[in-house]
């Protein structure tokens, strides 16, 4: 029983922390908008869950099969990794600039705000849940 809420904790810790990565990682792409030559990134956040969950829980992966090699596909093009080893990916050129920089100040603050939404929605949903579980031991005495 405590070894699933502990898997269950740490896969919503695992999300919270993609969020907050991808977070800053869209920032960099805002604060270098003018940036001659920088391309803009991204973090694949459901390949990134996918292998923080398989990193967490490796008999979670083993249970996964595919049945075709088009299923899973290779991700796009490397931008690099973060610290932690989660993979950068370049973001697709939208309208080029002069310049040769990639940031789409309407693409990234649309990415911005939807992933600060997911996290505060992320956050709210843990703290129902814990919240949940704390009635639920409470009214058990």
């Amino acid at each position: 029983m405590l070894s699933k809420l502990d898997d269950y904790m740490r896969f919503n810790e695992s999300a919270l922390n993609l969020r907050e990565k991808r977070q800053t990682v869209l920032a960099s792409n805002i604060a270098n908008a003018d940036t001659p030559n920088y391309k803009a990134r991204d973090i694949d956040f459901s390949s990134a869950m996918k292998a923080a969950v398989e990193k967490a829980s490796p008999t979670a992966a083993a249970s996964m099969k595919t049945t075709a090699a088009r299923h899973f596909p290779n991700p796009p093009s490397d931008g690099g990794l973060l610290a932690d080893g989660t993979p950068l990916l370049y973001r697709g050129v939208v309208q080029g600039a002069v310049d040769g920089n990639t940031v789409d100040m309407d693409v990234e603050r649309n990415q911005f705000a939807d992933n600060a939404v997911r996290y505060e929605a992320s956050l709210t949903m843990i703290n129902a849940q814990i919240k949940g579980m704390m009635n639920a031991l409470q009214s058990g005495n």
